[in-house]
C-alpha cells in the first residue's frame, strides 16, 4: 500500500505514516532536496561524516514500535550522481497483531551514476506479530545499491519464542525496468519452515545483504567467502550479489553483515567503509 500526501489520518488508533525523501547532486555535494512526511515518520538532518559527496540520513519512527494495523510507507529518490546512506537509530519493533495486520512498503529509486546504501538496524518481530513487508528497488543505468536486512523472530533475550504470528515479505529489484530479483516468502510462528533446513533451520535470526553494481571478480568473491567464514553464504546470482547468514544471536548477524559491507563498499563505490556511528550507539 502506498500512501499519498492527501491521505487523511484515520480516527482509529492505527497510524498511517508516509516519508518521502529526494536527494540530488549539487556540484559534488549530495543534498537532501525533498523531505515530506505524514504521520510518525521523520528524517534527521543531512549528515556528512565522511565527505560532502555522501549524504547520511537517519530515518526515525518516533513511536518506537509498530502495532497491529499500522501502515508505514517510505519513498526514496536518489538523483543522478548523488550518493546516500540511510540508516535507523535502533532496532525496529513490530508488536503483536491484536487482530490487525501491520504493513510497510519501501520504494527506492536510484538514477544513473548514483549510489544508495540502505542500512536499517535490526527488525524484531514480537510473538504474535502479523506483518507484511514489501520493498521495491528501481535502478537506472549504472546505479549502485547495497542493502542490509536483519530479521529477528521473537525476543530471544527475554526468553520469548516466535511460536505464533506471520511475516510475509516481498523484495524486487529492477534495472532499467527489467526484473533482476524477485523474492517472496512467508514465515509462520511455529511452522515447520522455522525448523526445516530449507527454512530457518531452528535459528531465530536471518540476515541478508543484497548488492547490485560492478560484478565481483572470481578472486574477489573467493576472498570474501574466506574472510566471512563458512557460517556466511556468498553468491553471485546474475547481477545481484547475495550474502546470507542464519544465527541464534542478532549481534553475530550484525557483525557479519557489517563485515560484508566493509569488504564490498570499496569494491563497488571506491570509498573506504567506516561503520556509521549510529550503529555503535
Amino acid at each position: 500500500m502506498r500512501l499519498s500526501t492527501d491521505t487523511a489520518l484515520p480516527a482509529r488508533s492505527h497510524w498511517q505514516a508516509l516519508l518521502t525523501l529526494g536527494f540530488d547532486d549539487d556540484a559534488g555535494t549530495t543534498r537532501l532536496t525533498e523531505r515530506r512526511h505524514l504521520g510518525p515518520l521523520r528524517v534527521q538532518k543531512a549528515l556528512y561524516p565522511e565527505h560532502r559527496s555522501v549524504c547520511h540520513a537517519i530515518i526515525v519512527h518516533p513511536p518506537g514500535g509498530v502495532v497491529g494495523g499500522d501502515q508505514l510507507a517510505i519513498n526514496v529518490r536518489v538523483g543522478a550522481g548523488a550518493s546516500v546512506l540511510l540508516s535507523s537509530p535502533g532496532a525496529a519493533k513490530w508488536y503483536r497483531a491484536n487482530g490487525h495486520v501491520s504493513q510497510q512498503t519501501v520504494r527506492l529509486t536510484v538514477a544513473p551514476g548514483a549510489t544508495l546504501e540502505w542500512m536499517p538496524q535490526e527488525t524484531i518481530f514480537f510473538n504474535g506479530a502479523q506483518v507484511e513487508l514489501d520493498t521495491a528497488l528501481e535502478l537506472d543505468g549504472d546505479a549502485r545499491y547495497i542493502g542490509i536486512e536483519i530479521l529477528c523472530f521473537g525476543r530471544t533475550a527475554s526468553g520469548e519464542q516466535f511460536d505464533h504470528g506471520s511475516i510475509r515479505q516481498r523484495s524486487t529489484i529492477r534495472r532499467d525496468g527489467k526484473l533482476i530479483w524477485n523474492e517472496q516468502g512467508r514465515i509462520g510462528g511455529g511452522d515447520a519452515a522455522m525448523h526445516s533446513p530449507l527454512g530457518l533451520a531452528g535459528n531465530t535470526v536471518c540476515a541478508t545483504l543484497l548488492a547490485v553494481g560492478p560484478p565481483l571478480t572470481p578472486q574477489a568473491l573467493r576472498s570474501m567467502r574466506e574472510q566471512l567464514g563458512p557460517q556466511v553464504g556468498v553468491s553471485q546470482v546474475g547481477a545481484v550479489l547475495v550474502v546470507r547468514m542464519l544465527s541464534q544471536r542478532s549481534e553475530l548477524a550484525r557483525g557479519a553483515m557489517l563485515q560484508a559491507w566493509q569488504l564490498l563498499r570499496p569494491l563497488m563505490t571506491a570509498r573506504a567503509a567506516v561503520v556509521p556511528r549510529i550503529w555503535n550507539t
